[in-house]
């Protein structure tokens, strides 16, 4: 299973990393991902993978 945030779809970034010497390396930025339950159409809990800036912000119900 991709870590991909369930509300947002916040997956992985790809990069170059540039050291002092001007040496060029790939590099993968990736989120924040928490394995929380969550609330599913408001009733049925489910655990899902979900950023913190989704959890943060309110946009996720979480199950007790």
């Amino acid at each position: 299973m991709a870590k991909v945030c369930a509300i947002c779809g916040k997956t992985k970034q790809m990069g170059i990393k540039v050291s002092h010497s001007h040496i060029r390396t790939k590099k993968a930025w990736k989120p924040n991902l928490q394995r929380v339950k969550i609330l599913v159409d408001g009733t049925s809990p489910k655990r899902t993978y979900v950023c913190t800036r989704c959890l943060r912000s309110g946009k996720v119900k979480r199950a007790l």
